[in-house]
Order: C-alpha cells, then structure tokens, then sequence
C-alpha cells in the first residue's frame, strides 16, 4: 500500500468515527506518554535462587541442563553432552562475544556461520534467561543468525549467569538499556519444539530442534 493509500484509507477511518480533533490528539499523547513510562504490571513472585528456579523450568519443559564453572568449561560441557546422545561432534556455533571466548577442542568440527538445511548441531549464545519460566531469549543479529535457533536437530544454548532474571519485563529493560533499537527478532523459546496435534500423542521436534540442552556458565 502505498503512503498516498494508506492515509486515505486513515483518514476515512478517523472521518467515520467523528472524534473531536483535539480529543484525538489529547489521546494520542496519553499513549505516547505511557509507551515512553514503560509501565511495570503486577508480575508473579519468583521467590529464592533464580538459578535453581530457572533450572527446574527448564527441565519440566523437556530440556536439559548443566551449570558450568568458567567460560573454560563450555568446550568439554558441550562435548559430554554431545558423547551422552551419541552425536557426531560437527557444530555450527554463533561469533557472539561470549562464545568468541570458547576455545573448542580439536575434536570439534567447528563452523561459524547461519544453518544450512544438513547441520545437525547448533551452539549459540543466549541474550537471556527467564527464571520464572526457564525461557530462553535471543535476538537476531549478524553474530547470532535465527536460523541457528531453529533448523538444527539438536540446539545447545549457553547462557552467562549473570544474564539471568526473573521475569520477562525484565528483558525488555536490558533491550531498552543496551540497545538503540529494538532487533529486528527476538525470539522466546521454552523448551524444544513440540506438537500434540497428532491424535494428542506430544510429538518433540515438530517445528524444530527435538533437543535443547542449556548450559548456565559462571563467566
């Protein structure tokens, strides 16, 4: 539609509800004034260790997790993982800075790149946690290609400690803080992907990974 269009198609709609001009503007700057307060409703408490918390979320929506102990970990944590589920050690992981810092052994087959329709397993950095519901933030940007969060079978995800937070609003106060402008992603993933459609059997890797396996580094 065409800019021309689409302020007819506007201006027709405003026409048609008969709204006093300046009622319409005196409501136009209430939105605006209370998009710009960001507004916190009431939130759920998320009461003791939000690791433990986060911990728990995560596998009661059918993924795993390990804690890991230094940036220096996550090479043999991922290992381990990919050893328990009998998977070939080729991965393609994100150029994020957290795990630039990896140095991944040599039995790795490391690729640094988007996913291509044969990739099996993804490694990429997370911009948040959720404790509140074991959620798992990313955002889309040259160093963390969604496709990485999706095509893969088998998706391990590392989270810094300290990136983790209660609740979801707490993530938008980070994007706000952080950055000039919203990415143009931000994808929320609970757990794997999952389907029950199928005579309500659940069905796991449906539209996506059928494993996620969170590492929480202490960095």
């Amino acid at each position: 539609m065409t800019e021309d269009a689409r302020a007819r198609v506007l201006g027709a709609v405003r026409s048609s509800l008969r709204v006093d001009p300046a009622e319409a503007e005196s409501r136009r700057q209430a939105i605006e004034a209370r998009l710009a307060a960001h507004e916190v409703h009431v939130r759920p408490p998320v009461d003791g260790d939000l690791e433990a918390r986060f911990a728990e979320k995560v596998v009661l929506v059918a993924s795993t997790f390990a804690p890991v102990e230094g940036i220096e970990g996550v090479s043999r944590a991922v290992a381990d993982y990919l050893e328990e589920q009998e998977l070939e050690k080729d991965i393609v992981v994100t150029t994020d800075p957290l795990l630039e810092r990896v140095r991944w052994s040599n039995e790795f087959a490391v690729a640094r790149r988007a996913a291509d329709p044969g990739d099996r397993v993804s490694v990429t950095g997370a911009f948040a946690g959720i404790a509140e519901t074991g959620t798992l933030v990313f955002v889309s940007d040259r160093a963390t290609p969604t496709t990485l969060n999706f095509m893969p079978e088998t998706h391990v995800a590392v989270l810094a400690r300290d990136r983790l937070v209660a609740h979801l609003e707490d993530v938008w106060a980070m994007l706000r803080a952080e950055r000039t402008g919203l990415p143009r992603t931000v994808n929320l993933i609970t757990g794997p992907s999952r389907t029950g459609d199928i005579e309500l059997q659940l069905e796991l890797g449906a539209h996506g990974p059928r494993r996620l396996h969170v590492l929480l580094v202490d960095t």
